[in-house]
């Protein structure tokens, strides 16, 4: 039985900062994040907007009722949590009117959390076929004002639907992973912006991705000429780069040229919306898939997910008959085309507003059409709109 992604959603705010303006505000050169990092453009989440209302335009997007009255799983892979016991999950089966009868939380481990859901979802899929499975990645990215950090910042969300017979990507059965106890970036409880160390986390990635990708090599006598593409996980895109050249490296140049625009494809929806953590991989299928002038039914995509801390995993998928329909859709590219450029003093002023977190909170969402809005706090307890 074939278990996979039947179909992805997006969603960020509506305004963006460009790169190239934040670089001259930090008295940095253009280039610096424009090649350095791979950035063009950074998503700014007004205070309107948190990982629920995200995730539910993601998942609204995509969903009918007849998806709605399947889905017997909800995860929510996120390290951008809004409450310390309650799951973002929740509020999200609420407000999109997810049938009762189902299992929901939240699950966290850095940007490796949607991928853990998806290992969840494929478990329960295979011992109920009929049902669907709804995947979120969710977050927003914070590491403070002129800080080192603060140009991988970012936000969004994914929501895959995972089914039997999907319609996009059918997970292959083997699979690598590899853990291992890191102080590479983490966030303390009462933090709202995260601690790296940003060299030495680069480094674990990449050390991770070889050490999964030759696992999987190894497990199923594949190589470098068996995949059509690969997709990482994107702090930041010169990141996933840096991890493609090292298997590269030595291979045909045919081979590789097609790797590296694959890649180029990949990267193009992140580079202009930052970073997601946990639904930064699946965004770059997404942007793969849109993107990709050179893709056809029965390939196979690399997939490396990692979570700082520290969690790798490598998988793959073969693309399905039919996938072309879904290829063919530019929502997602008419979405960040039309969004609003603000300037970089505006960016600092929303992300200090956002960084509020009081037990009483009016949030002035007018300007805000997203069709899911948090409108502010009332005893402690997250107030949302549907518009």
């Amino acid at each position: 039985m074939k278990i996979g992604i039947d179909k992805i959603g997006f969603a960020t705010s509506h305004l963006y900062v460009d790169m190239a303006e934040l670089a001259k505000a930090r008295n940095e050169e253009p280039n610096k994040y424009l090649i350095g990092l791979g950035q063009q453009k950074m998503a700014v989440i007004p205070p309107s907007q948190d990982i629920v209302t995200m995730a539910c335009t993601a998942a609204e997007k995509i969903l009918t009722p007849e998806d709605k009255n399947k889905i017997g799983l909800v995860v929510f892979g996120t390290e951008s949590g809004i409450d310390n016991s309650k799951s973002a999950a929740m509020y999200l089966v609420d407000l999109l009117g997810l049938a009762e009868n189902l299992r929901a939380f939240e699950i966290k481990q850095a940007c490796y959390g949607a991928t853990a859901g998806i290992a969840m979802a494929r478990g329960y899929l295979a011992l109920h076929p009929d049902k669907k499975a709804l995947v979120i990645g969710a977050d927003i990215a914070r590491y403070g004002l002129k800080t080192s950090g603060e140009a991988t910042q970012g936000g969004g969300a994914v929501a895959l639907l995972m089914a039997s017979d999907p319609a996009i990507l059918a997970l292959e059965p083997k699979t690598a992973y590899y853990a291992k106890n890191v102080m590479d970036f983490w966030r303390p409880l009462g933090h709202t912006e995260a601690l790296v160390e940003g060299k030495y986390s680069a480094q674990i990635y990449l050390d991770f991705f070889n050490q999964v990708y030759l696992d999987y090599l190894q497990q199923t006598n594949l190589s470098l000429s068996d995949f059509n593409a690969f997709i990482f996980h994107l702090p930041y895109t010169k990141m996933g780069l840096k991890a493609l050249r090292t298997i590269i490296s030595d291979t045909e140049p045919e081979i590789a040229d097609n790797l590296k625009k694959q890649f180029e494809a990949s990267r193009e929806y992140n580079r202009n919306v930052g970073n997601l953590y946990t639904g930064s991989l699946y965004l770059s299928l997404l942007s793969l898939l849109q993107n990709s002038s050179n893709l056809t039914a029965g390939q196979r995509i690399g997939l490396f997910s990692y979570g700082s801390g520290a969690q790798g995993e490598f998988f793959t998928g073969i693309l399905q008959d039919g996938f072309e329909d879904f290829v063919n859709n530019d929502n997602v590219s008419t979405m960040l085309a039309k969004r609003h450029r603000v300037s970089v003093t505006d960016y600092e002023h929303i992300y200090r507003q956002s960084l509020k977190n009081k037990d009483e909170l009016i949030i002035d969402y007018k300007s805000d059409r997203a069709p899911f809005v948090l409108t502010g706090i009332k005893n402690s307890q997250r107030q949302y709109l549907h518009q």
